[in-house]
């Protein structure tokens, strides 16, 4: 996988949970904080975001907004509308999808509303840099505003298949709302952190070499020779942009991805330290408990999907 994909797919700890919500004017919902990186799609109609600080935005059909960590906003026709909690319907089991209906007189929007359950106790230093409230407008993302027309099409009726293609394309819009970020920063001006790390070719070229195996020996000469830069030179450049040494965060890196195959597979402990470098399990296990502050046997007996955030 590529550097981002791999990044959020070594997040991941739970099911996207998501509710088409369907409005008539008018209508105002307030949406608590929780757990998990919250997103709002309109996808049909108009509608405003209330942020908790701040001016309130016109939303245009398309757009879509990221909260980074969950915080509380609401949306509304009118930023004047009286506000009501956002309740959706009581969730069936493993349902993904539910479903908010507001009755009124006046103008209809379609919404879907949700949360990415993303892990709270090693989040990727790229998410890092997001700002807490992420607004893309449908006009500079042509990508993310093609998959949200598909998505708003499936949701206007019942069809075949439906089930298994809105959680796909809600589980892909995370992806493209990060890459329209990434291309917004990058759009005008070199920039610096995980955007400038992602597009710069040398350092996207060693952070995909270090992904697509953390097992292998690497040396910072290495790593430079393959990025077609000096040792020191791409030494230099990685740590501006990634913000720590490249040896700094290929550790940070297997041991994210130990914590994964720890989770989700039953490899040997062995395997598992041979997978991201380790000779000697004792090495492994030495080194996964400074870096999680347990042995490896326990984290996989105690861990499970419910550290979102």
């Amino acid at each position: 996988m590529d550097v981002l994909t791999d990044a959020l797919a070594a997040m991941r700890v739970g099911q996207t949970r998501s509710a088409r919500t369907e409005v008539h004017a008018p209508w105002g919902l307030r949406f608590p904080r929780v757990g998990g990186t919250t997103f709002h799609v309109l996808l049909r109609g108009q509608c405003w975001l209330l942020p908790p600080a701040g001016e309130a935005v016109e939303m245009a059909a398309g757009d879509v907004t990221l909260l980074r960590h969950g915080s509380s906003v609401s949306l509304a026709d009118d930023p004047t509308t009286p506000l009501q909690d956002f309740r959706p319907a009581a969730w069936r089991p493993g349902q993904t999808i539910g479903r908010v209906d507001v009755e009124g007189p006046g103008e209809r929007s379609l919404l879907i509303c949700g949360a990415y359950q993303l892990g709270r106790t090693r989040p990727h230093p790229l998410l890092a840099e997001l700002p807490e409230l992420l607004l893309l407008r449908a006009s500079e993302t042509p990508g993310l505003a093609a998959t949200v027309a598909l998505l708003g099409e499936e949701l206007e009726q019942a069809r075949p298949g439906q089930d298994g293609v809105v959680p796909a394309l809600v589980d892909a819009m995370l992806l493209l709302i990060l890459r329209g970020w990434i291309e917004r920063s990058t759009r005008d001006h070199a920039a610096l952190g995980w955007p400038g790390a992602l597009t710069d070719p040398a350092i996207a070229t060693a952070l995909t070499n270090l992904h697509d195996d953390p097992g292998h020996a690497w040396t910072v000469a290495e790593l430079g020779d393959r990025a077609g830069l000096s040792r020191s030179a791409f030494a230099q450049r990685f740590t501006t942009l990634v913000g720590e040494p490249p040896l700094t965060y290929l550790t940070w890196w297997r041991m994210t991805t130990a914590g994964r195959l720890l989770r989700e597979s039953d490899a040997p402990l062995s395997a598992v330290a041979q997978q991201v470098g380790y000779s000697s399990e004792f090495a492994f296990a030495k080194a996964f408990k400074r870096e999680f502050g347990i042995a490896p046997g326990r984290y996989r007996r105690t861990t499970g999907a419910g550290e979102a955030a």
